[in-house]
């Protein structure tokens, strides 16, 4: 069951560097007043999902300070709309674990549970957060693990022990028969330069959603 590695997720303590970048960093004063979650972040929403969403890992002032994934930062906000727009939000935004938020079709995670410095986390730090996403996969009843960015496609590919190289919207066949799609990560970084626009976000969404839904698939 996926709910049985929730502790597994918020008890892990393996990697060092990460647990003490939490200890360390500052608040900024417009979340001064918040209580950040500072632990690894697990997983989220449905777990009947036919697709499993993989980003990078959390904000450290978003997932990192709300204590779920695609909360409370630019990426999460493009990722919650998207899926209201296609039906399988009930809000637009989240914003805290209290606000009420379901999904439904998907189940959202991080390749890395923990924030890293610079939203780099090192291949390490990647092995070490493989194990939980492995039995996320294999909990879960999916039929397309759509990967935001580079490094959660490889990190995908890798379990498998398969290469490809990656671009936007690319669609490979798993050896389990799941399809997996690779995006541009709908960080800042990409959004408001306009390497990922919202038409094209919307697009990707679609197709796994449309996969996912697809007998002959």
């Amino acid at each position: 069951m996926i709910s049985i590695l929730y502790d597994e997720i918020v008890s892990c303590s393996r990697c060092e560097r990460l647990i003490e970048y939490r200890k360390n960093f500052k608040i900024p004063p417009r979340f001064k007043d918040w209580n950040y979650w500072n632990k690894p972040v697990p997983g989220f929403g449905d777990e009947k999902a036919k697709i499993l969403i993989v980003g990078l890992a959390p904000a450290l002032h978003g997932g990192n300070r709300t204590g779920r994934v695609f909360t409370g930062d630019e990426s999460g906000k493009w990722v919650i709309k998207g899926l209201y727009a296609l039906g399988l939000s009930n809000k637009e935004e989240g914003k805290t674990r209290e606000d009420g938020l379901e999904v439904k079709e998907v189940y959202l995670t991080n390749t890395v549970k923990c924030a890293p410095p610079k939203n780099k986390p090192t291949r390490e730090e990647i092995s070490n957060c493989s194990r939980f996403l492995i039995e996320e996969i294999k909990s879960l009843r999916i039929k397309v693990i759509l990967a935001l960015g580079r490094i959660a496609f490889d990190t995908i590919l890798s379990l498998y022990g398969i290469k490809s190289k990656f671009y936007h919207g690319v669609v490979i066949k798993l050896p389990d028969d799941k399809i997996l799609i690779g995006s541009y990560h709908p960080s800042a970084q990409n959004t408001k330069t306009g390497r990922l626009k919202w038409e094209d976000w919307i697009k990707i969404l679609k197709l796994a959603y449309e996969i996912a839904n697809n007998p002959q698939y």
